[in-house]
C-alpha cells in the first residue's frame, strides 16, 4: 500500500503480533480516541492472534464509554520507549465482569510505527499562510487567529503581534482551530511553554506549545502534513 504514512507502516502478520505483545507485556497507557475527541485510558491487557481480537483493560465503567463505543472510528495511540504506536480499532464490545470492564476490538490489519527522530519539527513560509484561531485566555472576547511558524508531531510555534496582550507559560488553551492547508484543518488544544522575542524586544513574539488532547484522525492528518510539507521541502532544495 503507497501512501503517505508507507513509511510508518507495519503490515506483516508476524511483526504486528510482537508489537502487540509488547505493549501488552510492558503494559504502557494506551489512549482510545474518537473523532469526535472523547477519549479514554486503558491498557492493553491480553492478545489472542487465532480468534484475532484485543481486550482492554478499562477499570470502572466512564461516562465516554458509550460515545467510545458508538463512534465510527476509534484510533489506539501508546508509546513503547521511543516508539509511538497508533492503529484503528474497530468491532468494540464492551465486556463487564463484576466491578471492571473490558473493551474488546477485531485485530488491526496493521500498525502505524512512529519514532520521535522521525517527528522533526517543520518550518512554515509565510506564503503558505498556516494559522491557528484561538480565543485570548485572559480576554475571552479577543478572537485571534496568528501565524504558524513550525509545527512538529508533539507541538508547534506561533507569532504573536506586538500589539497583542501577552500569553502566559504554563496556561492551557483548549477550543484550538489549527489551519495547516486549505485541505487539513485539525481542533485541539495547546499548552503554551515558553515566550520569547521574534524580531527584537518590543516587536511580536514567538511562542512555542505542545499539542493537548490531540484525537487520533487528527494526529494521523497532521502527520500527512509534515511529511508532504519535507518533502516539498527537499524538493525545493534539490532543484535550488
Amino acid at each position: 500500500m503507497h501512501d503517505d504514512l508507507s513509511p510508518y507502516r507495519v503490515a506483516h502478520a508476524a511483526e504486528v503480533a510482537a508489537l502487540l505483545a509488547r505493549l501488552r507485556d510492558d503494559g504502557p497507557p494506551v489512549v482510545l480516541a474518537a473523532a469526535s475527541g472523547v477519549s479514554l485510558g486503558a491498557h492493553l491487557g491480553a492478545i489472542d492472534p487465532k480468534a484475532g481480537s484485543l481486550h482492554f483493560d478499562i477499570g470502572k465503567s466512564s461516562p465516554q464509554l458509550e460515545s467510545l463505543i458508538a463512534a465510527d472510528e476509534v484510533t489506539a495511540i501508546s508509546q513503547l520507549d521511543d516508539v509511538r504506536l497508533q492503529f484503528t480499532l474497530q468491532g468494540l464490545v464492551l465486556v463487564r465482569d463484576g466491578s471492571s470492564s473490558t473493551l474488546q476490538s477485531d485485530w488491526p490489519d496493521h500498525l502505524l510505527r512512529v519514532q520521535r527522530r522521525d517527528s522533526y519539527r517543520v518550518r512554515l513560509g509565510a506564503r503558505a499562510a498556516p494559522s491557528v484561531s484561538l480565543r485570548h485566555p485572559s480576554l475571552p472576547d479577543m478572537q485571534l487567529t496568528l501565524r504558524l511558524l513550525d509545527v512538529s508531531a508533539g507541538g508547534c510555534a506561533v507569532l504573536l503581534p506586538a500589539d497583542v496582550p501577552d500569553l502566559q507559560p504554563g496556561t492551557r488553551i483548549h477550543g484550538v482551530q489549527v489551519q495547516l492547508d486549505l485541505e487539513t484543518r485539525i481542533d485541539t488544544g495547546l499548552l503554551l511553554h515558553h515566550v520569547s522575542a521574534f524580531d527584537g524586544e518590543g516587536g511580536p513574539r514567538r511562542i512555542g506549545c505542545s499539542w493537548l488532547d490531540l484525537p487520533g484522525p487528527a494526529e494521523r492528518a497532521l502527520q500527512r502534513f509534515i511529511l508532504q510539507t519535507q518533502k516539498r521541502q527537499r524538493l525545493l532544495r534539490g532543484t535550488a
